[in-house]
């Protein structure tokens, strides 16, 4: 797509200067976790013998329907649909929001990345407010593009003044924020929200975990908003994340030029007709939601008992816990890796010493809970 293009799409921004090419260099991010069949053959244990808590997978099963759906696929040798017409009639349905703007895309992985591509010149600048998902920094070098790292309160709360002042002074084109926001769980209320999209600054929100926060979407945000794109994900929510399947709310006059830029079949044919079953049995994914939540709330009474543990509270399908009282974060994963429960550790600036843990089923929190306390 030419400049001329990512102009029209940018033109309720601040003028941007001419910027020459800059290389970037991408720096090693933490190691993602493994599959399970990966971790299996690398601690010799059967698959079924691991506690992934490391991913933010849901760890229940699909709506039966997926499995149905996905048994009686009849044509996997033809290439899927490039509108994903069916997916997006369901999403629709499903948000209460026209399909005139919604995109799905191959998890909102792909989303942020064609997000990035459309609307950034390479040099142009992107702020980013860690600890946050490392996506929307890895996808920024990629794209050639400037980040720009605005540093959270010391509750993780956003820094809105100082935001402003980086908008300000250093005229960025994007800001990606996500609420709840991974790893610490953080939430972004409506004032804030507004702050945000008050300032001359692009505007995603990712919602990969709204659906336990309690709070509602603002998916329908965007036929009011010009400078906002609202994502969300099949991954959390219906137990897809193998299938990869993310979607978005965009304003109309943003949209067109994604579907431009989009792979045509970005969406594979598992994935659209998966994404449309779990949609069939609304009521099996709130069940599935409700029993998170609840176990979300039993782990983190049972961690707030572990002497060298300082769990946050959540809203999500996760806890962020701070290792304390002279016991090694990097130590404390690795001692529960070879008892076959993976959790994530962190050793970046703003998470030194952190560990975050994966919300399962009560028998991982049971399983979990007796390793940490044979280790106390």
């Amino acid at each position: 797509m030419g400049k001329g293009t990512r102009k029209e799409i940018s033109d309720f921004l601040r003028p941007q200067s001419p910027r020459s090419l800059r290389s970037h260099r991408l720096h090693n991010s933490t190691p993602f976790p493994r599959s399970i069949e990966v971790l299996s053959s690398r601690l010799g244990s059967k698959p079924e013998d691991i506690i992934k808590l490391d991913a933010n997978e849901n760890p229940y099963s699909p709506p039966l329907e997926v499995f149905e759906a996905l048994g009686s696929l009849k044509f996997p040798y033809v290439y899927s649909d490039p509108e994903s017409c069916r997916l997006h009639a369901a999403l629709a349905k499903d948000l209460g929001i026209e399909s005139d703007y919604i995109l799905a895309g191959c998890g909102t992985d792909e989303l942020i990345d064609l997000i990035m591509r459309c609307v950034l010149d390479p040099g142009d600048k992107v702020v980013d407010c860690p600890p946050i998902f490392t996506m929307y920094e890895f996808d920024a070098a990629v794209n050639g593009a400037l980040v720009l790292k605005v540093p959270r309160n010391s509750d993780f709360s956003l820094n809105v003044e100082l935001t402003a002042d980086v908008v300000q002074k250093e005229k960025p084109k994007c800001i990606f924020l996500t609420s709840p926001n991974n790893p610490d769980e953080s939430i972004i209320n409506d004032e804030i929200l507004l702050k945000i999209l008050d300032l001359p600054i692009f505007f995603v929100l990712d919602e990969a975990y709204i659906e336990f926060s309690g709070i509602k979407s603002r998916m329908g945000w965007v036929k009011k908003f010009e400078n906002l794109i609202v994502l969300r994900t099949f991954s959390k929510r219906a137990g897809l994340a193998g299938l990869r399947v993310g979607y978005g709310a965009f304003p109309l006059s943003i949209i067109g030029y994604l579907w431009r830029a989009k792979q045509p079949y970005n969406v594979s044919v598992a994935a659209e007709v998966s994404a449309c079953a779990a949609l069939l049995n609304p009521t099996y994914l709130e069940k599935v939601k409700e029993a998170l939540v609840q176990e979300r709330d039993r782990l983190y009474k049972l961690l707030k008992e572990v002497p060298f543990l300082n769990p946050f509270p959540s809203y999500s399908n996760f806890i962020l816990c701070e290792v304390m009282s002279g016991m090694d974060a990097k130590k404390l994963k690795d001692d529960l890796a070879k008892m076959g429960v993976m959790i994530r550790y962190y050793n970046n600036k703003e998470l030194k010493g952190h560990v975050r843990v994966s919300i399962g089923k009560p028998e991982h929190t049971d399983a979990l809970m007796a390793c940490l306390n044979s280790l106390s």
